[in-house]
């Protein structure tokens, strides 16, 4: 019976080639889409993801709600307006009003690593709406942050002008050129030659794969001379 010859190392060297490989021309992962999400305060004053949107929603007298536009992949990644300010804070100065309610609004434009290109999001805000006791989130929001963008699927894609275009649209690291939710350096900094993401190219990895493969290959053929 004859035994199995072994692949020996330089077997296993070239599969390591072939796994290091495979694992550097793998396609980069989207990071997700860059949108406004909507937002409620709860009873305990924290922030949670709204179950519907705000044109489906109707808020009642002393409710908070926010909005945050930002690179998410879904709603349980997705980052809540950075504002802790209650409804006495947020209307005190605006007094209460037969047939009228008064909703809290957090509007937060998000940081620079979420904007569109060429973009500067403006600083987050506060606003009191002041409405008819009938009237939904919508309503509020377009009372005080003009002009409002939708698309045709009715989507949210713009508050107060901002961002001037684009909707939901998806966002990868190779178009963005940025981390999403990370302060981005400048262009010349953050890119390089071939090379998006700082890992190793595929011409280095092969590179020290095959000189591994020579100094193992060429060990193994001493041993033999001298065997």
């Amino acid at each position: 019976m004859t035994a199995r010859r072994s692949a020996g190392p330089v077997g296993l060297v070239l599969a390591l080639l072939g796994a290091l490989l495979a694992m550097t021309v793998a396609p980069a992962q989207a990071a997700g889409y860059r949108y406004w999400s909507f937002w409620e305060r709860d009873g305990k004053q924290e922030w949670t993801y709204a179950t519907a949107g705000p044109s489906q929603t109707k808020p009642e007298d002393g409710d908070v709600q926010g909005f945050r536009f930002a690179v998410s992949a879904d709603s349980k990644d997705a980052k809540q307006p950075r504002s802790s300010a209650g409804f006495d804070a947020i209307c005190e100065d605006t007094p209460a009003a037969d047939g009228k309610k008064r909703v809290a609004l957090v509007i937060d434009f998000g940081t620079g690593a979420d904007a569109p290109s060429a973009e500067t999001p403006p600083k987050p805000r506060t606003a009191c709406a002041q409405v008819a006791e009938d009237a939904t989130s919508a309503d509020a929001l377009a009372a005080v942050a003009k002009p409002l963008r939708y698309d045709s699927s009715a989507m949210l894609c713009a508050i107060s002008g901002y961002p001037k275009s684009g909707c939901g649209e998806q966002v990868s690291k190779e178009t963005s050129g940025k981390t999403p939710s990370t302060p981005f350096a400048s262009d010349s900094a953050s890119q390089s030659d071939g090379d998006d993401d700082g890992g190793p190219s595929v011409g280095l990895v092969a590179g020290i794969a095959v000189v591994v493969v020579l100094g193992v290959a060429a060990g193994v053929q001493a041993r033999r001379r001298r065997g």
